[in-house]
């Protein structure tokens, strides 16, 4: 995956289901660190009125093992979503728009997400 460039503007609004760039620095203990892409997983109607956005790590490392680490297609890879280290950041984390998942992945994700809740 191709690097970000520019931090975005503080009025970004991503929408559900893209994928960001974003500094998840600095961090503590066993947060996932550095900039990486995170799915935006909080609606629109949040990402539009707040300043922050609900986001999933993703990484390129472990093997899909769900529902903790659930496998998608991100920018042409075969990546997973860290559901475990679901967090909400500033949009001045946020970097730039990479991609877009599918429905299906989108879908695979709120599921994973339901069960490590227990909702």
């Amino acid at each position: 995956m191709p690097s970000p460039r520019n931090s975005v503007s503080p009025g970004a609004t991503p929408k559900r289901g893209e994928v960001w760039w974003v500094r998840l620095d600095p961090t503590l203990g066993s947060e996932i660190k550095k900039t990486r892409p995170c799915l935006v997983l909080s609606t629109d109607v949040v990402n539009q009125h707040r300043r922050t956005v609900v986001v999933i790590p993703l990484s390129t490392s472990p093997e899909a093992g769900p529902p903790l680490l659930v496998p998608i297609e991100c920018a042409g890879r075969s990546v997973v979503a860290v559901v475990d280290q679901i967090r909400a950041i500033a949009k001045e984390r946020l970097k730039e728009r990479l991609d877009s998942v599918s429905p299906n992945d989108l879908e695979a994700v709120e599921e994973a997400v339901r069960l490590i809740l227990e909702l």
